[in-house]
């Protein structure tokens, strides 16, 4: 397969979880200001832009406002924003059209034709958020119906994964979150979309605690970092990209999985004791790893490929 249609699967995945990822979060975040007067805009506002990376101007008399950070995380045309991840998911199923069936590519379109030019759609903030997550859940669904489990459909998934672990990372290294006057861990499980499915598997035994372990640990919650680590590794043993040989007499024989498959064990290994003990720096080394296994993948698939970044590469 060329490296320029595996680098835009990759990058379609990446682009669309990382779209779906920052309304969820939004969308509780602005929620969370609404329902709580007690609640320092200011800084809660602050830790969000922290939290998805985006720089936050040091000025403490310059207060940061739920307006602003709307304004950068929805609608601004700057990297890892909704709308430039949805226009750059749709600029890179462009390149690869001739891998992606005639109603993904639809779908995208309609999505980039109906994102706001320049200006905030009519709809309100939930409204807004509602409907991307509703457009992603569409081609998502599209995609498992349409794609061959071939190559493509592999870097696809690769892509989503490696997003989705980073994107739950960046939600359990707010050290607001344990602190808020409301449930923790009921902000933190509405922001990655795992309300519900946590609430069935424990009910009342819900505390800050049990909600990290789910959302780290749970093999069978799709957005646990756990199981998208699990299918990271997966598609990068279908894809096999290393010689056959070298692949008979390793184990583990290149750098992503070797990457992907330390950070997990890491976690599943530890007792949760000692992650909870430090989670901010638990979370940053997790992020640094998905980062570098997507640099390494980067380089033996598509070295010729210009280099992409949301607003901050880890180090």
């Amino acid at each position: 397969m060329l490296s320029r249609i595996a680098e835009s699967m990759f990058w379609i995945g990446r682009y669309l979880e990382r779209a779906d990822g920052t309304a969820r979060i939004l969308d509780v975040h602005l929620q969370l200001l609404l329902e709580d007067p007690w609640l320092d805009e200011d800084a809660s506002c602050r830790v969000l832009l922290g939290v998805m990376g985006a720089t936050v101007q040091d000025g403490l008399d310059v207060p940061v406002t739920r307006r602003q950070v709307l304004e950068r995380l929805a609608y601004a045309d700057e990297p890892g924003s909704i709308v430039a991840s949805l226009r750059a998911a749709r600029e890179n199923a462009r390149r690869a059209r001739e891998v992606i069936s005639t109603e993904m590519w639809g779908s995208l379109n309609t999505t980039h034709h109906a994102l706001p030019a320049g200006r905030r759609p009519a709809w309100g903030a939930h409204e807004f958020c509602d409907w991307v997550r509703e457009r992603v859940a569409v081609v998502g669904g599209i995609a498992d119906a349409t794609m061959s489990r071939d190559q493509p459909w592999h870097f696809l998934l690769l892509g989503r994964s490696i997003e989705r672990v980073d994107m739950t990372a960046r939600m359990l290294a707010s050290e607001d979150l344990r602190g808020s006057s409301g449930p923790a861990w009921a902000l933190v499980l509405r922001s990655c979309g795992a309300y519900q499915a946590f609430v069935r598997a424990f009910g009342a035994a819900a505390t800050d605690d049990r909600a990290v372990e789910f959302l780290l640990l749970d093999r069978l919650f799709p957005r646990s970092v756990v199981h998208a680590l699990t299918v990271a590794d997966a598609c990068l043993a279908a894809l096999d990209l290393v010689p056959a040989e070298a692949s008979r007499r390793l184990a583990v024989h290149d750098d992503a999985r070797r990457l992907l498959g330390r950070a997990r064990t890491d976690l599943e290994y530890r007792p949760l004791a000692e992650v909870l003990a430090d989670p901010v720096a638990e979370m940053d080394r997790l992020q640094r790893a998905v980062s570098a296994a997507s640099e390494a993948v980067s380089e033996r698939c598509f070295p010729q490929a210009s280099a992409r970044s949301w607003v901050r590469e880890l180090s």
